[in-house]
């Protein structure tokens, strides 16, 4: 625990599980999932996509490890420097529940590289069971317009509102914006198509979050509400730039109003990197996923109730 800044009330998150799994699954025969980005909670189950990973995680219970499920070919390097160039660097996980028998779940790259363009559909079973068959598709048809308005591009977080795709941006680092960009459904089912000639028309909207301690905060994650309001994470981590990871001097939880106006702010209690965040189906309470930037450390599952929800 840390003293909070007086402006900013605190949100206290309970740890709910680590993110385990079984050795024999991974990639490099760890036990955990280090680098969680994006965060699904659909089907009595967490489903989350690291950013340095070609996996989907798929977590049932409170106790049992997760399972992995392949959506991009072959493997990274062992080499931290390497892997961080060569990573499709995964930072958005979105569940489209009307399209396909379960619901289709789509992971998006962050678009801070050439490499990092590519989204990837994936279809659920009726019992929620990501298939085998996903579907990549380029993103570049959306996202290259997008990075000359913007002035680059850092996607992390995305959610649905009514009939629009909503992406936020994460900015505070390298001059880059905090944006939410909102464009149409039927726009991403183009792009899952793999149809390049798509509607790339887009509002934006740009955001002060501010600072912790003195570093600015970027947008991490978002979750739609029944209301048409959402909410967001955010991060504030010590970095020149939109690439290299750096010290977290904590995050944030907030909420914006269905007209767009950000209206709650509240720090979380401890100095965990959120970088992804889902409300649970069945009540008030939110789910978030941490990334310690230690591909040695276990990543975690949190849970908040956020007031007035």
């Amino acid at each position: 625990m840390f003293a909070p800044i007086p402006s900013l009330p605190l949100l206290q998150a309970r740890p709910l599980r680590d993110l385990t799994l079984r050795p024999r699954d991974h990639p490099r025969g760890l036990p955990f999932l280090s680098a969680a980005s994006g965060l699904v909670c659909a089907h009595g189950c967490a489903y989350v996509v690291a950013d340095d990973e070609h996996h989907l995680a798929v977590f049932r219970d409170l106790h049992s490890a997760g399972t992995l499920h392949r959506i991009h070919a072959g493997d990274l390097p062992d080499d931290k420097r390497a892997r961080k160039r060569r990573k499709p660097d995964l930072e958005t996980l979105l569940w489209l529940p009307a399209f396909g028998e379960a619901g289709t779940l789509v992971a998006l790259g962050s678009g801070s590289r050439e490499n990092r363009c590519t989204g990837v559909a994936i279809p659920l079973d009726g019992r929620g069971r990501p298939l085998a068959q996903v579907q990549a598709f380029d993103l570049a048809p959306l996202y290259g317009p997008l990075s000359q308005q913007l002035g680059g591009l850092n996607i992390e977080g995305a959610m649905t509102i009514g009939d629009d795709i909503v992406l936020l941006n994460r900015g505070g680092r390298d001059g880059l914006a905090n944006a939410a960009v909102r464009f149409s459904l039927a726009t991403m089912h183009t792009l899952m198509r793999g149809s390049r000639d798509v509607d790339a028309r887009t509002s934006i909207q740009h955001f002060d979050l501010g600072h912790l301690d003195g570093v600015a905060l970027g947008f991490t994650d978002g979750a739609a509400r029944a209301d048409g309001s959402w909410l967001f994470s955010a991060a504030a981590e010590r970095s020149d730039d939109s690439v290299a990871d750096g010290p977290c001097a904590g995050s944030v939880v907030g909420q914006v109003s269905a007209r767009g106006e950000l209206t709650t702010m509240r720090r979380l209690d401890s100095r965990d990197k959120v970088e992804g965040i889902a409300l649970q189906p069945d009540g008030p309470a939110i789910c978030m996923v941490t990334d310690a930037d230690d591909p040695l450390q276990c990543a975690r599952l949190l849970q908040a109730t956020w007031p007035g929800a």
